[in-house]
Order: structure tokens, then sequence, then C-alpha cells
């Protein structure tokens, strides 16, 4: 029962350690940056403003499609003093009005819904620009967690470095004491020890500055530094419909067409109708009954303007045979360059591959001098060297690595 209730407690302690130690190192993904990054955007932000602005646009046009009242006045008085003054005839001396007018567009909805489309289309440029931005913003993320990432790695080997270097090293000095080897080979290790110590500091900083730098394109300001989960990318599959980055082309075709039709129906004729009532009055005669109503109608048919039509029209041709050549040269860019990362990322794989034998080799010699210089047998030159090359083996895998998520990464940025 003691033996229990001794066990108990230390699983307890040993729980209670566990949790402290995870709440001092919270373990952070690639997704929480990426939430945080979408945001904290400001640029998100506005092309979201953007776009409530643009509805209270369409609501302006339809509120013009419906009739305008407008009240109106005016007055006059033309004196004539010993003789002088204008003609009565054409001023009538004195003159008051005051108006409400009702003015209404008959031939106004084509042109209506043509101001409406291009709301839309510009709405649509905007939702455009606001995802073409979120991946812009997410590639940018996602290539700073990689190099974060990469510099934790780099600590987390250079410790199981140092560390293994420490162990050899107690065994060395003692050694040493007993003659076995020289203490200028021990002088030598214990240089490469100190080395190893500086190399874990040097990385210790790039990791601290590495995340900070996530932080502040994330927008955050915790200054925690926490444990980052290795980056799951999506694997490199090409898409049979990337059409995303032609989307925008698409946009401006459309909106070519739309000024068209709005240079068409500046060239339609215009009709309109109003009415009016109030007092209109000289005041020459009976001045209380001037008081009334008028209708009328407006109409306004384009004859001839020096051919400014067809110079538009001209314009706007070559605004679309512009946006065409800009198209066809940018698929072609897409296409090469989604050729060129997927080569890439074989040829990182295949290069994996041999980088992992030549670290086995490396970590196999590693076993064998150590275990030759706890008899003496093998010079700690030599077992320097060995570590030195799997060092090296190791920093080039993690290298391979990380270069292989920046180009997935780049990959999927330009697959859609």
């Amino acid at each position: 029962m003691i033996l229990f209730k001794k066990n108990l407690i230390i699983c307890v302690i040993t729980l209670l350690f566990t949790t402290a130690i995870k709440a001092q190192n919270p373990s952070r993904n690639i997704d929480y940056f990426l939430q945080e990054a979408v945001k904290s955007s400001p640029t998100l932000k506005d092309y979201k403003n953007q776009k409530q602005a643009l509805k209270i646009d369409s609501l302006l046009v339809l509120a013009a499609r419906k009739p305008q009242i407008t009240a109106s006045s005016a007055g006059m008085y033309a004196p004539i003093i010993k003789g002088y003054g204008y003609d009565e005839a054409l001023t009538n001396g004195q003159v008051l009005e005051a108006l409400l007018n009702v003015n209404y567009d008959l031939l106004n909805k084509k042109k209506i819904n043509n101001q409406l489309l291009g709301i839309k289309l510009q709405s649509d440029s905007i939702a455009y620009a606001g995802e073409l931005s979120t991946f812009d913003l997410k590639k940018s993320i996602i290539d700073q967690y990689i190099t974060v990432y990469a510099s934790q790695q780099d600590v987390n080997f250079n410790k199981d470095v140092f560390s293994l270097l420490k162990k050899e090293e107690a065994l060395l000095k003692e050694l040493t004491r007993n003659n076995i080897y020289k203490q200028s080979e021990y002088l030598t290790f214990l240089v490469t020890l100190q080395q190893q110590q500086l190399t874990l500091k040097q990385a210790e900083v790039q990791y601290q500055s590495d995340y900070a730098m996530l932080n502040y394109l994330s927008g955050i300001t915790d200054t925690t530094v926490a444990v980052l989960e290795e980056p799951k990318l999506q694997n490199p599959v090409l898409l049979t419909d990337n059409a995303f980055f032609t989307k925008r082309f698409d946009i401006d075709s459309l909106k070519y067409l739309n000024q068209k039709q709005a240079i068409d129906l500046n060239y339609k004729p215009k009709l309109g109708v109003y009415v009016n009532s109030g007092y209109n009055s000289s005041f020459i005669l009976q001045p209380y009954k001037n008081f009334g109503a008028s209708v009328g109608f407006t109409l306004s048919i384009p004859i001839y303007d020096g051919h400014q039509k067809k110079m538009q029209y001209d314009k706007l041709g070559f605004s679309t045979l512009t946006a065409s050549t800009y198209k066809d040269f940018f698929i072609r860019q897409q296409k090469q360059q989604l050729y060129m990362l997927s080569k890439q990322i074989s040829n990182t794989d295949q290069l994996s591959i041999q980088i992992n034998e030549q670290i086995r080799f490396a970590k196999g010699l590693i076993d064998v001098n150590s275990k030759l210089l706890h008899t003496g047998d093998v010079k700690v030159a030599d077992y320097i060297i060995a570590i030195n090359n799997y060092m090296s083996a190791k920093n080039l895998l993690r290298q391979t690595n990380i270069n292989r998520l920046k180009l997935i990464n780049q990959f999927n940025y330009w697959n859609k």
C-alpha cells in the first residue's frame, strides 16, 4: 500500500511538471498564424469596406432612376426711375415664382442597368484583389513559418550535438588524466565543444529573430516564443482548372463590354417629361390668380459629333487587345513556372534520398569512433572529423527539406 501511494505521488508530480512545461512552451501550428494574419490585415479590411461602399453606389444609381422632385424659387424687380430702366415689355417690371418640379427620364432603364453592371464588375475586381491579397499574405506567412521551423530544427540539432560532445568531454577528460590521450588532444576537443556552444547560441538568437519576424508579419504582439509544429503542406498536384490568376483578365473583358455599351447608350435618344406647379406672376394683372401648373417633355437626338463615337470604340479596342496579349503571356509563364517548380521538387526528393544514405554512414562512423574513444583506440581529430561530417550531412538534409517545403508553397500558390 505504501509503495502504491509512493508511485501515485510520483505520477502526480510528473504530470504536474509536464503540464507546467507545456504551459511555458505552448505549441503553435501554421493555421494559427494564418488566421491571425488574415484577421489583422488592414489591406483586407480596406477591400471589405470598398465593397460595402459600392453597395451604397448601387443604391444611389437606383435612386436616380426614380422621379426627381425639386422646389425652386426666383424673384426679380426692375425699377424704372424717371423713365430710365429695363424695357417693361421684356422684364414685366417684376417677377416672382415659387414652383414644385417633378422630372422623370423615360428612357433611362438601360442606362441604369449598365451603371449597375459596371458597379458589379468593380465589386468583382475588388473581391478578386482581396482574394489575391489573401493568397499573397498567406504565401509570405507560410514562407516565414518554414524559415522559423528550420531555425527551430537548427537549435534542436545543435543542442543534441552539444549534449553528445559534453558527454564525451567528461570521458575524454578522465582518459587524459589516465594518460591514454594527450592533453593537446583534449584541448582540441574542448575547443570544438566551445565552438559548438557558440554555434548553439547563435542558432538560438537566429531562431528568436525569425520568430519575431513571423509575429510581425502576422500582426501578433505576443512576445511568447512557442514550439512550432511541423508545417503540413498540400502535396503538389497539378490542377486541371488553375484559372484563378486569369480571372482578372476575364473581369477586364467584361468591363470593356460594359464601357462599349455605355458609349452606345450615350448616343441613344433621350426623352424626359416634367410637371411643375406653384406660383408664377409679374404682378401686372390679377397677381392673386397666378397660381397654376404646367407639363412638358424634353427630347434629345444625337446626329453628328465629329465621329467621337468611333474614336472611343478605337481607343477601347486597343485596351482590349492589350489585355488579351497580357493574358496569353501570363498563361504561358504560369505553365512554365509550374513545370519548373515541379521539376525542382522532384530533384529535391531524389537528393534527400542520397543525403539520408550519407547520414546513415556518418552516424555509423560516429558510433564506431565513440566506442573506440572509450578505449583510446581512435584519434580525437578523427572523431571530430566524423562529427563534423555528420553535422554537415544533417544540416544539408534540413536545408533540402526546407527548400522542398518552400517549393511546395510556391507551387501551391501558382497552382490556382
